[in-house]
């Protein structure tokens, strides 16, 4: 069974399983460049990106080659996302770091563009890991107005954040001439995020997860998952969009054949008594002398 696709609220359709290519440290251009082929070879067509990553050039690459290898027959076929990072999280800086990131990928067009993080940082300031003290107010109208004037120029298909409580999606939503299509977060079975699923589906947001096998190599990640088959089953049962990250193709084979088969009782159960905890806690940009004091201030909440 191939990859299926979810329709987002602005009728344009995404596959529910792509490839991720954050990696700490970052990885040499040529690693990122083999796995994207070897994604594409295995059947992958969603590709998830961000400036904080750097690898913006090698995916642009990437892309380069499987259309001059024939893997692909239209950069049209590929559904490609990128983030603005929160030093750019200011309103006249959305369009330039949009149009820094389409020249990186050497593409005219991105599918999705989400804001990172509900967080500005000076433009100056060291991007990661952060420092609390470069934290400062986000006038999240003017970034979200600068958001969806990308849009309507037609530098993007889709906008929308990661990293969003109910609180700050409600917060654009009372505003927002387009609603963000996606809310991409970490959500796995340690992290089963209920509430903001809830909300997502009652405001036609669809929840795009990362870390859903629970991130275990990064430096928030968590070992408290169940193996990989049965937590990208569980996560794909929840309706939602799953960005996995693997370089390995074996692992990236393995990630496709979830589709054919359901959890059982017993699997359903044991998931859902797995103690909660959040792993990404966004704690680089908090301090009790900063801007964002705690992390239920940074959440509203939802931790």
């Amino acid at each position: 069974m191939g990859i299926t696709e979810i329709t987002l609220n602005n009728g344009k359709k995404m596959p529910i399983l792509g490839v991720g290519t954050a990696d700490f440290p970052l990885p040499p251009p040529e690693v990122v460049v083999k796995a994207v082929l070897e994604a594409i070879q295995v059947g992958y067509r969603m590709f998830d990106t961000a400036a904080l990553y750097g690898t913006e050039p090698a995916l642009g690459e990437a892309i380069s080659q499987a259309l001059d290898l024939g893997l692909i027959k239209s950069r049209d076929e590929l559904f490609i996302t990128s983030k603005l990072y929160s030093n750019d999280n200011h309103a006249d800086r959305v369009l330039p770091a949009l149009q820094k990131t389409l020249k990186n990928l050497k593409l005219e067009y991105l599918d999705q563009y989400l804001i990172h993080w509900p967080v500005s940082i000076k433009p100056d300031a060291v991007l990661f890991p952060p420092n609390p003290a470069d934290v400062v107010p986000m006038d999240i109208k003017g970034v979200w107005t600068a958001m969806e004037e990308c849009q309507t120029l037609g530098l993007t298909k889709s906008i929308g954040v990661s990293n969003f409580s109910c609180k700050k999606l409600a917060d654009i939503l009372a505003f927002a001439k387009i609603p963000p299509a996606v809310n991409q977060v970490e959500m796995n079975p340690a992290w089963q995020q209920g509430k903001l699923r809830e909300f997502c589906k009652a405001n036609g947001i669809v929840l795009s997860i990362y870390s859903p096998l629970g991130a275990a190599g990064n430096m928030w990640g968590t070992k408290s998952v169940l193996e990989s088959k049965i937590a990208l089953r569980w996560a794909y049962e929840q309706g939602v969009v799953i960005v996995t990250k693997s370089f390995n193709r074996g692992r990236l084979q393995e990630n496709l054949d979830i589709f054919d088969w359901k959890l059982t009782d017993e699997d359903v159960q044991k998931i859902a008594a797995i103690p909660q905890a959040r792993a990404n806690e966004g704690l680089g940009y908090i301090s009790e002398t900063g801007h964002i004091k705690s992390v239920e201030e940074l959440w509203d909440g939802e931790i």
